[in-house]
């Protein structure tokens, strides 16, 4: 079954690009043809990927840069057939490229920290899912906590985790990503936890567990 996946949020920061990635990744370790689209102006996953293929890593991931709404809704529409999983890295912002992703998309990932701004500023890309349910049926909408404390009791985590509950928008997903060394290490060469060498099995553990609720 194919999937079209967005990793979003009007908030930056919260570690968009290197999740996408890291799901992008480990649906082709899986065997699946994937399509990473790079829907922000940074342009960070297109780099990563660029980095990853000058490395001579596999398997291969395609990868295509469309930061404008209409260029990326019919680029998607055109191509989806030849890809079994489109991952989409948008946001950061309120923009076209988000607001089309999120009607094209089967699940929004949105990630966020345990942090008080991270948390009020989920009430903007609520909206903005509320929108594109009001044309499409059928947009799931899952919030995971992203760079969590690495303490298993954290209260930051604790927290931010029961006011997102909050929000009835959102699935919250108790697959926290945890805040590690081997996310940034492993992004910097556009590679995934699941295949940087050494393995750290905890952070490897976090995005299975991520992927086996998603997919």
């Amino acid at each position: 079954m194919k999937m079209i996946v967005t990793v979003g949020n009007t908030k930056g920061g919260v570690g968009k690009t290197t999740l996408a990635l890291n799901l992008a990744v480990a649906r082709a370790l899986a065997g699946r043809d994937v399509w990473l689209i790079d829907g922000d102006r940074q342009g960070t996953a297109q780099t990563a990927i660029g980095v990853r293929a000058d490395g001579g890593h596999q398997p291969g991931i395609a990868c295509a840069a469309y930061p404008d709404g209409p260029t990326l809704r019919s680029q998607v529409l055109q191509t989806s057939k030849k890809y079994d999983d489109i991952i989409i890295d948008a946001g950061g912002r309120d923009s076209t490229a988000l607001r089309a992703a999120l009607v094209l998309s089967d699940v929004l990932v949105v990630p966020f920290q345990p942090r008080s701004y991270d948390v009020w500023a989920l009430d903007d890309i609520a909206a903005l899912v509320d929108e594109a349910r009001s044309v499409r049926d059928g947009l799931r909408a899952v919030a995971i906590l992203n760079c969590a404390d690495p303490g298993e009791a954290s209260s930051d985590n604790v927290e931010a985790a029961a006011a997102v509950r909050e929000v009835p928008q959102f699935e919250y997903l108790n697959t926290p990503i945890r805040r590690r060394k081997a996310f940034a290490n492993a992004a910097g060469q556009g590679l995934s936890v699941l295949e940087f060498k050494p393995v750290d099995k905890k952070a490897a553990a976090e995005i299975e567990s991520l992927v086996s609720v998603l997919f």
